[in-house]
């Protein structure tokens, strides 16, 4: 991940003409190859769907920020921003001998929090892989852990229900072609095959994976990197794998890093984001997100058919910040009430109100109030007819009132009654919908 507010996308501005050249590209070619194109292009569609179904309906994820960074604790970025040479940061890789089995703390905070995924660093952009490789000695078997981190993780994963995903960086601050690959053809040739095999790796030796999180692509562009070879591999040996798009390619979903921005083409998103400040373990970074602020982000994710990939950064022994526990936990407690609001693959258009946000599961809308405003909570602009209301977290009727500018649900507490976002559930007659425009032209004004 990058640090100083430079987010990792804008690595990836010189390659933004190529992703427009190839875009333009394949709907070109397809224009040209006539109606066998278009078949070819709804089966891909056809299969993309089957392929993230799964992750549509999960929504909520974990991301873990794990290597040889941590054993410093001053953020992930701490070789390249603090000049570190390469033979002084490689020393960490003896130093970094956390506990046998500290990922099966991670599967179960993740799980209790209500996150139905994991994503784990295999190969952070200092070069040290996390995983068993026959291609270099900078790996955990080989170095300080002294066994397979990645496989821990894998397993600890599965032992919990949760879909497995990998980390890849393809930028690589150790490796000697990391750099000189850019303005060197053998260097490129030599880099791509390392890369491409340390890839190859990941997805063979550890059975079934679902996502593969590619990051980073400098210094090359998807030609460079060849990513069309490269995912083609990745697909011959996951086929029910889904991908991102950091290789330089679309892949299968964006990736708007510490904001949540709904892809504008429509495509499936993910938003990732930290708890503090830091990807990586950071000692002195006290800026943790509220539990409130992290339910927030996820309805707004959910609101717009995104997912949430939301970061920890384990010590270098494994364990996690006790902070990132207290926060995840309150989390799990609000998500094991109101879990059925989130994990839905429906996309929802109500969305105006000052002190609540929605997301929809067929007709049912869920108002989750992050600001309680006492005895009466009301939504104006409500187009579609209500059926009934409860509050989600306790199943308790909420008695309503409903013309055409606004609904009311009355008789509640005075005090919020769920922590530390509270959940109404509305069945409407139809799918909801929701106009506020039509409230500021069509409410009856009184004469001057």
């Amino acid at each position: 991940m990058k640090s100083n507010g430079i987010l990792r996308r804008d690595w990836l501005v010189g390659t933004g003409a190529s992703l427009l050249t190839l875009a333009a590209s394949a709907k070109t070619s397809a224009a040209l190859a006539g109606p066998q194109a278009t078949k070819s292009s709804d089966a891909e569609e056809a299969d993309r769907a089957r392929r993230m179904q799964w992750w549509h309906e999960a929504r909520f994820g974990m991301f873990v920020h794990w290597g040889l960074y941590s054993v410093l604790g001053r953020h992930e970025w701490v070789m390249e921003n603090e000049g570190i040479p390469v033979s002084e940061y490689e020393q960490l890789a003896k130093r970094f001998q956390p506990k046998p089995n500290a990922a099966r703390a991670w599967a179960k905070l993740a799980k209790q929090a209500g996150q139905k995924y994991m994503v784990m660093t295999s190969k952070h952009h200092e070069g040290f892989c996390n995983f068993d490789t026959k291609l270099n000695n900078y790996c955990a078997p080989k170095q300080g852990p002294g066994r397979d981190l990645a496989r821990e993780y894998v397993e600890a994963a599965r032992a919990e229900g949760l879909r497995v995903g990998f980390y890849y960086s393809l930028m690589d601050w150790h490796h000697p072609d990391g750099a000189r690959c850019a303005t060197n053809e053998d260097a490129r040739k030599r880099f791509v095959e390392y890369t491409h095999g340390l890839i190859r790796e990941l997805l063979t030796n550890y059975g079934k994976i679902d996502v593969l999180w590619y990051d980073v692509s400098w210094p090359l562009d998807a030609r460079g990197w060849e990513s069309e070879r490269m995912n083609k591999m990745v697909f011959e040996l996951q086929p029910d794998i889904i991908v991102n798009n950091r290789n330089a390619l679309p892949g299968d979903f964006s990736t708007p890093e510490q904001e949540i921005v709904a892809d504008k083409r429509g495509r499936a998103w993910e938003s990732c984001m930290t708890l503090n400040e830091s990807w990586g373990y950071h000692q002195a970074d006290d800026a943790w997100k509220t539990p409130k602020t992290i339910v927030r982000n996820l309805v707004y994710c959910a609101h717009d058919g995104g997912n949430y990939l939301l970061n920890i950064g384990p010590k270098p022994d494994g364990s996690i910040p006790e902070e990132s526990v207290r926060v995840l936990t309150e989390v799990g407690r609000w998500t094991s009430r109101n879990g059925e609001s989130i994990h839905t693959q429906d996309r929802c258009q109500p969305h105006e109100s000052n002190y609540a946000a929605f997301t929809r599961k067929g007709n049912t809308l869920y108002m989750h109030v992050y600001f309680w405003p006492g005895e009466t909570v009301a939504l104006a602009g409500l187009k579609t007819g209500v059926k009934s209301a409860w509050l989600l977290a306790s199943g308790q009727q909420v008695k309503f009132q409903q013309d055409r500018f606004r609904v009311r649900f009355t008789g509640l507490p005075a005090e919020a009654p769920d922590h530390p976002v509270t959940t109404i559930a509305i069945e409407c007659e139809s799918e909801p919908l929701q106009d506020t425009d039509f409230v500021r032209r069509e409410r009856p004004r009184n004469t001057v």
